[in-house]
This record gives structure tokens, sequence and C-alpha cells, in this order.
């Protein structure tokens, strides 16, 4: 199984969190509240929680482009919702 894990600095991570949770919540299984969330994509599970200063996202898959499919989907949808903020992710094996 490969993972990866991001840290994002962050005071909106809560926000972040749930924002993503709803959104991907329309096409896959996802359980969330407002400190952890977790979503079942078919390429794989992240998982991520947030606290008043970054929002922390775990990534699993059975292949290294099954990781990066969800690492790229994450980064693509994080980096919508957070505009304003332009954050910063970087993928930690």
């Amino acid at each position: 199984m490969m993972q990866s894990k991001a840290v994002v600095t962050t005071e909106n991570a809560s926000k972040y969190l749930q924002q993503l949770c709803k959104h991907f919540a329309h096409k896959v299984s996802v359980d969330f509240d407002t400190s952890r969330g977790k979503v079942g994509f078919p390429f794989g599970d992240c998982t991520m929680s947030a606290d008043e200063a970054a929002l922390t996202i775990e990534c699993t898959a059975k292949t290294d482009e099954e990781l990066a499919r969800a690492q790229n989907v994450i980064d693509d949808h994080l980096t919508r919702f957070a505009w304003r903020e332009k954050p910063e992710i970087s993928w930690q094996a």
C-alpha cells in the first residue's frame, strides 16, 4: 500500500476540510465533521484532519499511479477552494 501526507498551513483548515468533503460527497463515499474527514475515491482513500493551524491530508492507494491521482484530485480542488491563500501543498511519502 502506497501512502503520502501533506500538511497545509492555514487558519481555515476546518472550512476547507468541510468544503472538500461536501464537494466529493456528490460522487463518492465521504464521512466528516468539523475536524476530521475521510473520502473514499475508487483509486484510494484520503483522510483529513483540521486544527487551528493546519489541514493535514493523508492518502493511501494500491499503486503509485493511483496515489498520484488521489494527490492530484486533492491538490486541484484545494487550490481552487483556497485560491485567496494560494496554499502550498507538499506531499511526503
